[in-house]
């Protein structure tokens, strides 16, 4: 990862005497390719103009080659018209009425972009645009892949952030620390070349956190972060939400099933398996209070775990393999967990014969997880195996 460039100071210094604090400008940028700066919007008319203004003094600045695509979830609160009516020539809106929502939304500006630079930011102004000439000085320097970082040497956040709000920022880039050591990838503010965007298959982002995705499916290995201060929107209204937050974090296992899938769904695999513990004694101690016999108590309680595993593993751990047929692939699940339930029997009397001082419990544990490992590839390639498209017929002459 690069180290984090400081962009030039857009304003040069004041007249007369600097302050002391105010680093002296040793040199400027200059941006040869053009650029195409996506925006995705929804309510956020207010923030329009300010952002153009500053995106025009950029332009005027630089001399950039810029057109910028307003990507609107149909807001229908006037940004439309005012793009139409007073914005300039190299500003376009896009009206967005399906499939909204500010992943989708980016992908499509990335797709209807036409410059050989692509640049993401809000339209709320926490993402500063004089920003971006550094950044594109980054990816010329050699990074696939720039983000604009509050978190690097120089980075910060308004002082209004308080501290769930950064707890939740940490702990999301926590949980990314698998695909990228980057500092921020939680950053909505990043740069990267259209001929990389295009290398990236089946993009399907939920949520907010668009980079993230770029990242792994584009095959970014060399991220660079530049330095921003992150400002609270002045108007309208943040449309992060608890739910999205919960998009996040399922976004975030489509991306490990994506980078790391056997294991991912043997993850998935064992934490059905341990609900199924919860399930199966919840149920015997249930039957046991409704004055079942104990037989019948352990009884349901098999069948029930047996039920909910197969239930969650076919929703989650393999919801893309699901067969129509549910029974028949219940069936190969029952088949599969009764040859884990031998191997794991098999494996625990077998450690205690042969290793007398070994206490039972762990011979059990033994047990477990050859069971579960065998159960695991049973139900992996065989109960809910990929499914491949049938190879046409050769005609017969």
């Amino acid at each position: 990862m690069a180290d984090p460039v400081e962009a030039p100071d857009p304003t040069g210094p004041a007249g007369g005497e600097s302050e002391p604090s105010a680093p002296e400008r040793l040199a400027d940028v200059r941006v040869i390719s053009p650029v195409s700066v996506i925006v995705p919007t929804y309510r956020e008319r207010e923030n329009l103009p300010h952002l153009i203004e500053r995106l025009g003094a950029l332009k005027d600045r630089y001399d950039l080659e810029l057109e910028v695509l307003i990507l609107d979830d149909d807001s229908r609160d006037g940004s439309e018209e005012w793009v139409r009516d007073r914005a300039p020539k190299w500003v376009r809106i896009i009206v967005r009425k399906e499939n909204r929502g500010l992943s989708p939304a980016v992908i499509d500006g990335l797709r209807a972009a036409r410059h050989p630079v692509l640049v993401v930011m809000d339209a709320d102004l926490s993402h500063p645009p004089e920003k971006i000439p550094a950044m594109i000085l980054a990816l010329e320097a050699g990074q696939q892949f720039v983000l604009g970082s509050r978190y690097v040497p120089g980075g910060s956040t308004d002082d209004e952030w308080g501290f769930f709000r950064w707890l939740n920022s940490r702990v999301a880039t926590i949980l990314a620390r698998p695909f990228t050591d980057a500092k921020d990838p939680m950053s909505g503010f990043f740069v990267i070349r259209r001929s990389d965007f295009l290398k990236a298959p089946d993009l399907n982002p939920v949520g907010y956190k668009v980079a993230l995705e770029l990242i792994v499916k584009c095959g970014i290995r060399n991220v660079g972060e530049v330095p921003i201060h992150f400002t609270d929107r002045v108007h309208g209204e943040s449309k992060l939400t608890f739910r999205e937050q919960l998009n996040y974090l399922l976004h975030l296992r489509r991306l490990y099933m994506y980078r790391y899938a056997t294991w991912s769904s043997f993850v998935q695999f064992a934490a059905v398996g341990a609900s199924g513990v919860v399930v199966n004694l919840a149920t015997v101690t249930a039957f046991l209070w409704l004055g079942a016999s104990a037989s019948v108590s352990l009884a349901a309680g098999i069948v029930l775990s047996v039920v909910s595993n197969f239930l969650l593993n076919r929703q989650f751990t393999f919801e893309h393999r699901r067969d129509p047929n549910i029974l028949r692939q219940f069936m190969g699940f029952c088949g599969a967990s009764a040859v884990a339930a031998l191997l794991q029997f098999g494996v625990a009397v077998g450690l205690v014969s042969a290793y007398p001082w070994l206490a039972p419990q762990w011979a059990a544990l033994a047990g477990i997880a050859a069971g579960t490992l065998v159960n695991f590839t049973i139900n992996q390639y065989f109960v809910f195996k990929e499914k491949h498209p049938a190879k046409p017929k050769p005609r017969r002459r």
